[in-house]
């Protein structure tokens, strides 16, 4: 298995460290040849979705990156991650890849002094370690989406067929669960 990390801003150095505990093969992707790799899935590290979104489009990889995840690569979205994937964001008309039926609101526990931890479920797995870091949250969700998490009376994760978002960080926790339910969503 090969999964293949978008490392144009953000914490994709983290998804890497984590994918190297579970002894998994990974690459980076920078340019819009590296979208053609072969690769079995693919991680939007968290960041800054702005910067992230405009680089997408400067690159000329937006379309491309949003092709392969609609055709059915599993893809694993957190924090920014999680807002480039969504259909909408309240209170903007910007949309990046907008791959998943759901409304996010950004910066929706405050701007940096609102990051917490906690642990939670995600979907069947309990005691969850999750960081919140100028996280996002999701306002609703369509037709098709599963809620994983919970956090707050606020939604934090999500799964829509192959795709799965969080507006925590796993990757800077040594909680690798949720990593190892990506690469499990891979394998089937």
């Amino acid at each position: 298995m090969v999964v293949g990390i978008l490392a144009l801003q953000g914490a994709f150095a983290e998804h890497e460290k984590v994918l190297d505990s579970l002894e998994e093969d990974w690459f980076e992707i920078r340019s819009l040849q590296d979208l053609n790799r072969s690769m079995d899935g693919i991680i939007l590290p968290g960041g800054e979705s702005t910067v992230q979104g405009k680089l997408l489009n400067d690159f000329g990889m937006k379309d491309k990156l949003r092709n392969i995840i609609v055709e059915g690569l599993p893809v694993f979205g957190t924090c920014a991650g999680l807002i480039l994937l969504s259909e909408r964001i309240a209170d903007e008309d910007t949309v990046h890849l907008g791959t998943m039926p759901m409304i996010v609101r950004r910066n929706g526990y405050g701007r940096q002094l609102g990051s917490f931890s906690s642990k939670g479920r995600f979907g069947r797995i309990q005691d969850v370690d999750m960081e919140f870091i100028r996280a996002p949250y999701i306002e609703s969700v369509g037709d098709g989406v599963e809620i994983l998490s919970i956090v707050e009376g606020r939604t934090v994760a999500a799964r829509f067929d192959k795709q799965i978002v969080t507006a925590f960080h796993p990757e800077l926790t040594d909680d690798v669960r949720v990593h190892q339910f990506f690469l499990d969503i891979i394998n089937n």
